[in-house]
């Protein structure tokens, strides 16, 4: 199949774009040209979406039978390439979030639960019903918080940085929220295995890690992954509402229980997360977090001193 990505560069696109690839599909990525393509001798369009008349330009005169948008963020930035292709394609893989998800008392969450209308995220579910108005033959993937190799997004580093050097972690509330991490690697393996598959047509699909765990549980898990005696840990805990932090960040995470099911994902695409939370944090460590020599880097722990300072 000839197939877009949109990005295609950084963290997600990178492990996608390789696999389709692996599985002899043409792939074609748009992004603004600001880093390599994964795999050499990618096509590169380059453009920026947000500008609605470059990108319908750029890609004028292009067919494609899928198109991956793993950046649109608000419907403003899907509805000019859906306006493009529609009719034309055979599948339009959207990447959402589970963070459109209302919290709520009964967990985890499913694919049909509310949708909370203030989330951050509530672009991202816009653009769902969109794509479902429209009748086109889209999939929307759904995943809770991403890791692995290439995380742009400070996540397990965050634990990673206090652990190697012997730093307490302060952790808000008790340390018991729920939360669940899923593999990068695994995230773009269901993404491809939505190809082909008329089940995944007009669908959802939750896609994660299959175990839950606790903020502790994160910190016990990163240190193991570290090489570092869990029982070395300093886990301080702390009451976020005692803060004002303004726009800095205290910690990577949503205050909150905030787990899926995959079960969907595993019934209808056949699909099984490969790393369990250990090994998937130990790839983590050894190919980017050691390997990018962030455990030497200069970090701020400012925003920790201030809570180690107040608390005492």
């Amino acid at each position: 199949m000839r197939i877009l990505i949109m990005g295609g560069t950084r963290f997600i696109g990178v492990y996608l774009s390789k696999l389709l690839v692996e599985r002899g599909h043409e792939v074609v990525l748009f992004n603004r040209g600001n880093r390599p393509a994964p795999v050499a001798g990618l096509r590169q369009i380059q453009g920026d979406r947000t500008d609605a008349a470059q990108l319908q330009t750029a890609l004028a005169g292009e067919s494609f039978e899928v198109i991956y948008d793993n950046n649109g963020r608000e419907l403003r930035d899907t509805q000019p390439l859906v306006e493009l292709f529609h009719g034309k394609v055979q599948h339009f893989v959207y990447m959402s979030s589970a963070g459109v998800y209302l919290a709520a008392d009964q967990m985890p969450h499913v694919e049909g639960d509310a949708i909370d209308p203030n989330s951050r995220h509530r672009g991202k579910y816009e653009t769902e019903a969109y794509l479902q108005a429209q009748g086109l033959p889209f999939t929307a993937i759904r995943p809770t918080y991403i890791y692995g190799p290439q995380n742009y997004n400070d996540l397990e580093a965050w634990f990673f940085d206090r652990i190697v050097r012997d730093r307490p972690i302060p952790i808000p509330g008790n340390g018991q929220h729920l939360t669940q991490w899923g593999h990068c690697y695994d995230l773009a393996q269901a993404m491809v295995a939505v190809l082909g598959n008329p089940k995944a047509i007009g669908q959802v699909y939750n896609v994660s890690g299959d175990r839950y765990v606790t903020f502790d549980g994160l910190a016990r898990a990163c240190a193991i992954a570290a090489g570092k005696p869990v029982d070395s840990l300093r886990l301080v805990h702390y009451d976020p509402k005692q803060f004002n932090f303004g726009k800095r960040k205290a910690f990577p995470m949503r205050v909150q229980h905030f787990f899926t099911s995959v079960q969907k994902a595993r019934t209808e695409l056949n699909w099984h997360p490969q790393f369990d939370l250990i090994s998937g944090l130990r790839d983590s460590f050894e190919h980017d977090y050691l390997a990018s020599g962030r455990d030497q880097a200069a970090i701020d722990f400012s925003v920790d001193d201030e809570i180690l300072q107040q608390i005492g």
